[in-house]
């Protein structure tokens, strides 16, 4: 899977969640606070799970 398919499918559900906590009315500083901490998450995830494996010497 390539790093850019995931970044897509992990925005699409940022903003999924992001819809989610601003129906509920929770206040916009909240749901940004939210939205970064899910997108450094998911820039963790995609990089350990999207880099390929270091050659062995």
């Amino acid at each position: 899977m390539s790093f850019a398919l995931y970044t897509i499918g992990f925005v699409i559900f940022i903003g999924g969640v992001a819809w989610a906590l601003a129906t509920a009315g929770l206040s916009h500083v909240w749901v940004a606070i939210t939205c970064v901490i899910l997108l450094g998450l998911g820039i963790l995830t995609g990089v350990t799970r999207t880099r390929s494996k270091d050659p062995s010497s």
